[in-house]
């Protein structure tokens, strides 16, 4: 199985947030909106997670 990556660094943030968070997509996308309803104040939504899933990318190994 591929791990997910989320990475707040490709959304734009007025907080300039850094976090990356990888694993199973289903745990990626839950802490991924854990994190964005906690720390930038989003509400959590279907249309958020959707949003999440779909930034999803591959993570890269040995690079």
């Amino acid at each position: 199985m591929t791990r997910k990556v989320a990475d707040c660094r490709k959304s734009p943030s007025v907080s300039g947030c850094t976090l990356t968070i990888s694993g199973e997509e289903n745990e990626v996308v839950r802490a991924a909106v854990e994190h964005a309803v906690s720390v930038h104040e989003h509400a959590d939504t279907p249309e958020l997670r959707q949003q999440i899933r779909e930034s999803l990318e591959d993570e890269k190994v040995g690079v």
